[in-house]
């Protein structure tokens, strides 16, 4: 009952993390895609494997070891004295045995315990290394995915571009043959929209390097998302820091750390006590008085017992060894912990600074827009110019693409602010 209470707490709590954050369908499935096709998931799920095999490895050595052993030696000079006038041979010259030898640790003071539970930690850390890649791998999708994002947005905003500019070509064109307008003008748009070409290529080529990065991590060739629509519902620094340490693998990890040096600490201490074990064995051999070459049957059965008495200091200096080991992996977590509440404000900052610039650039959108319009009215009439044209058209890209900057920037920080804090939005 109390388990499936604990479970039921855990259940809920994972529910409730997952719910401070909005992720789209199309990059929850992109995730669950890497994780079975990067190879280097697979590499340390096996680990996890390997630790296992050396928990099940120390258990084991609560058995019995049992073992069949026999041997041959061949003694010279004989073992004899004179006896009523002849030689009596106290033992053979050719000796001959065979046994089943059996030990087994009756008390071992805490050794094997100790062990076990070392062995148990390296499993443990095995498992969150795997979450651990599994949550930078998801990071690394969910950049990459909204880099897409960005780079398909740029080259709509291009296309948005050229086409104005082609439709002020055929204007212009249109007022050459009527003598209203010169040459140069129709071969300045020529050379914005060649500019400008090379800037949809360049971002063609960027948003290609980026779905080759999507294939390389999920296996699939394309993304289909459109907006930046990952969110995370926002906290202060120290909450943000709380969680974070909960959380984060990197903390979890460093955690682990200090529970696998407790256990060498652990197994260290034990080091020095007693040893209480038990032997048996029964078998056959000759050299028997007084038929010494005769085979029999014999068997033994014992106690043994051993404690160690001085080693020089050495287990003394190895357990001081292991207390400043687990004091130094103590204190990487508190610089862990610096180190994420100055990654953490940092990212809020971008949050909040980000925020603050969208709202800035929306009515600077609309007036690069407006004037577009009045460009192209002038320019129909005949009271325009190319210059007008190319300075309208260039503001509303760079309006439109700072906006765009923007908002992905916003999307980036609130993703750095979730792995930060380790939810796990897949």
């Amino acid at each position: 009952m109390k388990r499936i209470f604990i479970t039921a707490i855990t259940f809920f709590t994972v529910l409730s993390l997952n719910a401070q954050v909005t992720v789209n369908n199309e990059l929850k499935n992109l995730i669950a895609q890497s994780f079975s096709y990067f190879p280097k998931v697979k590499e340390v799920q096996n680990t996890v494997v390997t630790a296992q095999e050396k928990v099940n490895l120390s258990e084991l050595n609560k058995f019995p070891d049992i073992t069949a052993d026999a041997s041959y030696a061949y003694v010279r000079p004989k073992v004899e004295i004179p006896l009523n006038g002849e030689n009596f041979q106290f033992a053979p010259v050719h000796n001959f045995s065979g046994a089943f030898n059996a030990t087994y640790g009756l008390f071992d003071f805490g050794r094997l315990q100790a062990n076990v539970q070392r062995s148990k930690d390296d499993l443990q850390y095995a498992k969150h290394n795997v979450d651990y890649t599994k949550s930078q791998l998801a990071y690394q999708v969910a950049m990459i995915y909204y880099n897409v994002v960005y780079m398909q947005k740029a080259i709509t905003i291009q296309d948005s571009v050229l086409s104005f500019l082609d439709e002020n070509k055929k204007i212009v064109e249109s007022q050459l043959k009527n003598g209203t307008a010169l040459r140069i003008d129709l071969l300045n748009i020529q050379a914005s929209i060649d500019n400008e070409d090379n800037r949809k290529v360049d971002l063609q080529n960027s948003l290609q390097k980026q779905l080759n990065l999507l294939e390389y991590t999920t296996g699939v060739k394309q993304a289909n998302g459109t907006k930046f629509d990952f969110d995370i519902n926002l906290v202060d620094v120290n909450s943000a820091l709380g969680v974070a340490q909960t959380n984060n693998l990197d903390f979890i990890l460093a955690k682990d750390k200090i529970k696998q040096a407790e256990s060498d600490l652990a197994i260290t201490k034990v080091a020095d006590k007693p040893f209480v074990g038990l032997k048996a064995g029964a078998g056959i051999k000759n050299g028997y008085v007084p038929y010494i070459d005769d085979m029999k049957f014999n068997y033994m059965a014992g106690v043994s017992f051993s404690m160690p008495i001085y080693n020089g200091g050495k287990n003394k200096q190895q357990q001081k060894l292991q207390q400043n080991i687990i004091k130094q992996n103590e204190m990487a977590v508190e610089t862990l912990s610096s180190t994420y509440k100055k990654d953490i404000e940092q990212a809020l900052t971008d949050i909040a600074s980000n925020l603050a610039r969208i709202k800035n650039t929306s009515g600077q959108t609309e007036q690069a827009q407006a004037a577009q319009v009045l460009a192209t009215n002038r320019l129909k009439s005949g009271t325009g110019t190319n210059l007008e044209i190319t300075n309208a058209s260039a503001n509303v890209q760079r309006a439109a693409l700072t906006r765009l900057q923007y908002d992905y920037q916003l999307c980036l920080a609130k993703l750095e602010l979730t792995r930060l804090m380790g939810y796990q939005y897949w």
